[in-house]
């Protein structure tokens, strides 16, 4: 064994005594969200009364874990209950109130408080539950679909459908290419054994041995650790997160994120340790240029070629970034993975900074992320601690280390080249572009910037290999992304899904439908910069090619779904008028093209627009997207164009008819009375702001149209429905 292996065989091993010695497996563990969105819902109130019950209770066999965001946002605070042999039970919402209840009654009678289960599709008790695979690249050589055919097995055995229940899932991550097709996984909880079935033999003998008598079969089992297993094992029974592909996540909602023993646990550093002793950062280039990797911060650059433009500059100074700068509005997949999962992705800068040949990064953080800067510096002050920061790193003569940079506060600061200038202590703002930044980056050495969720990924790469992570994405674009999903959804919160997944799938099958059971009109991805998506579309694969063909981009993973109660060209004006605040001012194009299209939009809505406006719109909109300085400037445009794409009728109906089809544009709106309806019951009169409703006790109401604000008060208090929103 060299030296490099043994150093991290024994931080390995030491991490794993500390480990069992705080967390012995025979104890049951209340585990508690621990993130910003998690102690906004109050789950720190929610630790503490988990502590004092149990000091209360002088009971020794529970212990209490924090984990960091899983992603499920309106749900929070998330605690789960973990008991040896036991299926995982999470509940949602918790308050202190609720956490009475669940000590009484769960943690000390043994009865789930089944009303506050998270997802609620834990019904009665359950024996096992079986996840079923359902990636495209699954198959086997069975007669018929996989699932109906274990569903007929179960029958057969006269097994009680209560006591097993089977569930779709995602990928688990364990196929190679060569058994794409060939066999099928499904995952038994709680006993967390993953099985490979090739053929009905196969299926036979794991319902026949470990269904019904309860012992696994070990030469079907798939051994080690494949990637995203244990999120499956806590959270498999919930749609949500069942139906993701989680790979930049896998940890979240998993892990301490303030214990480096935890991350050992889950093939921590063994990436960085496979690279160390290989010695060739060319072997790591090839490995990101065959996974497809492609960079997460929205411009979707080829990873490996970037590294390799570096690598290959003849300064000997170079500089590593990761870009942590999320100003999108909405937007919190890099906070997510900095608060839950910091030591992810300090390895995979590590390893971007070997291969680059770099001895020194950055993270640029946004000052308002005071959490996850907090824990960034706790994970690099535990690297240090252990060797894995700084000089000789595992006895391999690496020298590399990592430090805090704190963002300006300016939406335009997400631009790397406006980020090295707020590195370097200059104003953030963007210039010309070549060079570019691994030709002359920071103090004019090349400089490789990469956001998190791409650093996020490098592990997954060297650990589970290219090849792998090329197929779980599509033909361009090889792994997942992670999606803010919001707007009006019924399940809202972090989504990764493999490059490729439609649009459906993530709004439908994940996020659940739209509220209220209303119709669909557009989902508007990557940011402010980023495009609206008709409805018509909602088959689209998601990557960076198919959503530029329809006028959108991946941005950094903003996905807001828009409802029929949604105005388009209320729409695009939010988001010019974003732009246009946070434009640095630097070129002409953007500081006064946003700016006037912003004009233009603001006539549109208040009744005031022309067809003139449409065709100066357009073409401004055009001007700005071609001229700009940076790729922000560019992209602007964006909302403008594809609402004007795919919602013209809504910005002529604006024009020609003064009205929003929409209902959202006050100044044209109006509100009248209806005579049928009306019974002269006067609450609209008493609730009008203004006084301009008149009308008698029993007699019909009239609305004075040239007084009324169009606030909507008389709309909404009418119990007879005798107000017309027209």
């Amino acid at each position: 064994m060299n030296r490099i292996r043994e150093r991290f065989e024994q931080l390995r091993t030491e991490a794993a005594q500390r480990q069992r010695e705080l967390f012995p497996p025979d104890r049951i563990v209340v585990q508690v969200g621990s993130a910003t969105c998690e102690h906004a819902a109050g789950s720190n109130r929610v630790l503490e009364e988990f502590r004092k019950h149990i000091a209360a209770s002088d009971r020794e066999d529970i212990l209490l874990h924090q984990t960091g965001c899983t992603g499920r946002c309106s749900c929070e605070p998330i605690v789960g209950v973990i008991e040896p042999g036991r299926l995982p039970v999470k509940y949602e919402r918790v308050d202190r109130e609720l956490v009475h209840t669940i000590f009484t009654q769960h943690l000390q009678k043994g009865q789930p408080v089944r009303e506050h289960v998270l997802g609620a599709t834990s019904e009665g008790k359950t024996d096992f539950e079986v996840l079923v695979c359902g990636s495209e690249r699954c198959g086997w050589r069975g007669p018929r679909e996989f699932v109906d055919v274990l569903r007929e097995k179960l029958e057969a055995f006269q097994i009680d459908p209560k006591r097993v229940r089977i569930t779709p899932a995602s990928c688990f991550g364990a196929c190679s290419r060569q058994e794409s097709g060939e066999c099928s996984y499904l995952l038994v909880r709680p006993d967390k054994v993953l099985y490979r079935i090739c053929d009905v033999e196969q299926l036979e003998r794991v319902v026949e041995e470990h269904l019904i008598r309860g012992q696994p079969v070990p030469e079907l089992r798939v051994s080690g650790k494949t990637i995203g297993r244990k999120f499956f094992e806590l959270y498999g029974d919930i749609a949500f997160f069942n139906r993701q592909t989680r790979i930049a996540l896998r940890h979240n909602g998993v892990i301490d994120p303030e214990r480096i023993d935890e991350y050992f646990r889950y093939r921590g550093f063994e990436a960085l340790t496979q690279v160390l002793e290989r010695g060739d950062p060319q072997w790591v280039i090839e490995q990101m240029r065959r996974s497809r990797l492609r960079g997460r911060g929205g411009g979707g650059f080829l990873t490996g070629a970037k590294w390799a433009m570096a690598a290959a500059a003849r300064e000997p100074t170079r500089y590593l970034i990761c870009n942590a700068d999320e100003g999108d509005p909405g937007a919190f997949m890099d906070r997510s993975m900095l608060e839950s999962d910091p030591l992810n992705v300090i390895e995979g800068m590590m390893i971007a900074g070997y291969t680059i040949g770099a001895r020194q990064g950055f993270f640029y953080v946004r000052a308002e992320y005071p959490l996850a800067i907090r824990r960034i510096q706790t994970a690099l002050d535990q690297c240090h601690a252990l060797g894995l920061l700084g000089p000789n790193i595992l006895d391999s003569g690496f020298d590399f280390d990592l430090e805090i940079r704190l963002g300006a506060g300016a939406f335009v600061c997400g631009e790397e080249t406006a980020l090295i200038h707020s590195i370097e202590g200059e104003r953030g703002q963007p210039r010309i572009r070549p060079p570019y930044p691994t030709e002359r980056g920071l103090w004019g050495q090349p400089t490789v910037i990469n956001n998190v969720e791409t650093f996020a990924n490098v592990t997954a790469v060297v650990n589970y290999g290219a090849d792998w992570f090329a197929q779980v994405g599509s033909q361009g674009s090889g792994g997942t992304k992670v999606f803010a999903l919001a707007g009006k959804v019924r399940h809202t919160g972090l989504v990764e899904v493999p490059m490729g997944t439609t649009l459906r799938e993530v709004v439908f099958e994940i996020g659940g439908g739209v509220e209220g059971d209303k119709r669909v009109k557009a989902v508007q991805t990557g940011g402010p910069a980023g495009g609206c998506i008709p409805a018509a579309l909602l088959d689209l694969p998601v990557d960076f090619d198919s959503l530029a063909q329809v006028g959108s981009i991946m941005g950094s993973g903003g996905m807001i779904v828009l409802d029929e109660d949604d105005c388009m060209v209320d729409v695009a004006k939010f988001f010019i008028q974003f732009t246009q605040d946070e434009s640095c001012g630097k070129c002409t194009p953007c500081r006064e093209g946003c700016t006037r299209m912003l004009e233009i939009l603001e006539r549109i809505t208040s009744g005031q627009g022309t067809l003139e406006d449409l065709e100066k719109l357009e073409r401004l909109a055009r001007l700005v997207q071609r001229a700009s300085l940076c790729g922000l400037g560019r992209a602007a445009p964006n909302p403008v164009l594809s609402t004007l794409t795919h919602f013209r009728e809504e910005y002529l109906a604006h024009v020609d008819q003064r009205r929003c089809p929409a209902h959202k544009c006050t100044a044209l709106i109006r509100y009248e009375i209806i005579p049928d309806k009306c019974v002269g019951c006067t609450v609209c009169a008493r609730h009008c702001p203004v006084a301009c409703i008149s009308g008698k006790r029993k007699k019909l109401h009239l609305i004075d149209q040239s007084q009324c604000i169009q606030c909507g008060r008389c709309f909404e208090v009418c119990r007879f429905q005798a107000v017309d929103r027209l």
